[in-house]
């Protein structure tokens, strides 16, 4: 995840929550899941390219994994559901929408327990 995105992350959760995966940055492993390769059909290929960022994410301890684009959404789901993790996968816009309370009742799918049920105001649930 670049700096910038970095901070939006730290605003929203707190920097205290962020657990760092490692190595980061630059030198992070890739998901497995972009250049096509997610819709490529080969997807025992993908999810054993994919076992490289399980473990990394898993060795972390964390209960979330914020992903930034769609491809490393649904690989990293995908893999932790593959592989018995017990992350929950979320886009970083899912926390955006969620701190602002504009998260609807229909975008809380990939939340955990935890956070499904936040009681934030939204014009849909409003109706």
């Amino acid at each position: 995840m670049a700096d910038d995105l970095r901070f939006v992350v730290e605003s929203v959760v707190g920097k205290e929550n962020i657990i760092e995966m490692t190595p980061n940055k630059s030198n992070n492993y890739c998901c497995g899941g972009g250049g096509g390769f997610l819709q490529s059909g080969y997807t025992e290929e993908r999810r054993a390219y994919g076992r490289i960022k399980f473990d990394q994410i898993v060795s972390t301890g964390a209960n979330y994994c914020i992903t930034g684009c769609h491809n490393c959404h649904a690989q990293v789901h995908d893999i932790g559901h593959h592989f018995g993790g017990t992350f929950n996968t979320v886009h970083i816009w899912t926390l955006i929408c969620l701190s602002l309370g504009i998260l609807g009742p229909n975008e809380r799918a990939y939340l955990g327990d935890d956070l499904k049920e936040l009681n934030v105001f939204h014009p849909e649930t409003a109706l």
